[in-house]
């Protein structure tokens, strides 16, 4: 996948986590959420491959993980989301949100309506959301 297209995927993504938290379908929702941030930030990394250049192992290898932490880190934004956590409280206790989903949501049957609505507006909340603030990074 291109950058490009972990762009539009990232954006179905979260459309569909938005219908299916308002259709009462926490599970899928929460699932969805963090799987829109993961492509977004692998958008991220993406960026930072060059065409025609040979890739860097070590790039193509962290890339390929779940783990939102890790791949803050390997797109080269974790300093940024240090600075950002100083400055935006509200960022901070969204970034702490995130960080606990993971791809094995997938299996997990009790994602209360709660959880499954924190982690989305952790996400997209246009004040101190991490997706609006990723995109700054596109």
């Amino acid at each position: 996948m291109n950058k490009i297209e972990l762009e539009n995927l990232a954006s179905i993504r979260i459309t569909e986590a938005e219908i299916l938290l308002t259709a009462n379908c926490y599970q899928g929702a929460y699932y969805l959420a963090g799987y829109a941030l993961e492509c977004t930030l692998k958008a991220c990394i993406a960026k930072q491959v060059k065409e025609f250049d040979f890739p860097d192992k070590k790039l193509a290898n962290d890339s390929y993980t779940h783990n939102l932490a890790n791949l803050m880190f390997t797109a080269g934004l974790k300093q940024k989301l240090n600075e950002q956590e100083k400055q935006n409280e509200e960022f901070k206790l969204n970034w702490a949100i995130v960080i606990e989903w993971s791809e094995e949501s997938r299996y997990k049957f009790a994602i209360t309506k709660q959880e499954a609505h924190d982690l989305y507006i952790a996400i997209t909340d246009n004040e101190s959301g991490i997706l609006p603030w990723l995109k700054k990074y596109l």
